[in-house]
């Protein structure tokens, strides 16, 4: 099930590298199904070969389809690509707009840095995201925070898993305000703390 035809009737291996920017995008509301059902097609190919770290090794595309069920984004669906896959920024500006790409960017992680920088600048950088990142960086902590209770990756210690679900917190408390619903979601998740 690794390859994009298994997961993507239709589509040829190489689609997403050599499909250029369709037209209707441009003209669609971001929120709109074809949408979301695109970014959904185009992320299962991206991510087609990683893992999640729990026990059972599930597909990693279950992490932006549980982000999708928070909060019904196409950025919720791609926020990963950049960060951990070869995905480039410009690659989803050609295909999803300059507003999801811009998103989508602004989630992202520097993986040159060291873990320790990244959650520190994931921390200071919270306040400063648009509504739209911060609404995306919601439902990741929230998304997270109840797959790290419900099913934690196999190798984390239970200090492991305190640790980031108070990191999370962190990064919550600096975007409150934004949403009260996705808040309390993540309060009620952050209630499963280990």
């Amino acid at each position: 099930m690794s390859t994009h035809a298994s997961c993507c009737s239709g589509y040829e291996q190489n689609a997403w590298t050599n499909a250029g920017p369709a037209p209707i995008y441009g003209f669609m509301n971001p929120g709109s199904t074809r949408l979301l059902v695109d970014a959904l097609a185009f992320a299962a190919y991206k991510h087609r070969r990683q893992r999640r770290k729990d026990p059972e090794a599930s597909p990693y595309i279950n992490h932006p389809i549980a982000l999708a069920h928070v909060l019904s984004s196409a950025a919720a669906i791609l926020h990963d690509t950049i960060e951990d896959t070869e995905t480039t920024y410009e690659e989803l500006r050609e295909r999803f707009g300059k507003t999801i790409a811009g998103v989508v960017r602004e989630v992202s992680d520097d993986k040159t840095l060291s873990r320790a920088d990244r959650k520190r600048l994931q921390i200071e950088h919270a306040e400063h995201l648009s509504r739209r990142a911060r609404l995306v960086k919601l439902a990741d902590k929230i998304s997270n925070v109840r797959d790290i209770a419900a099913n934690p990756p196999h190798d984390w210690p239970l200090q492991r898993r305190r640790e980031y679900f108070d990191w999370a917190k962190a990064v919550v408390d600096r975007i409150r305000g934004t949403n009260k619903r996705l808040a309390r979601a993540f309060d009620e998740a952050y209630a499963g703390r280990p």
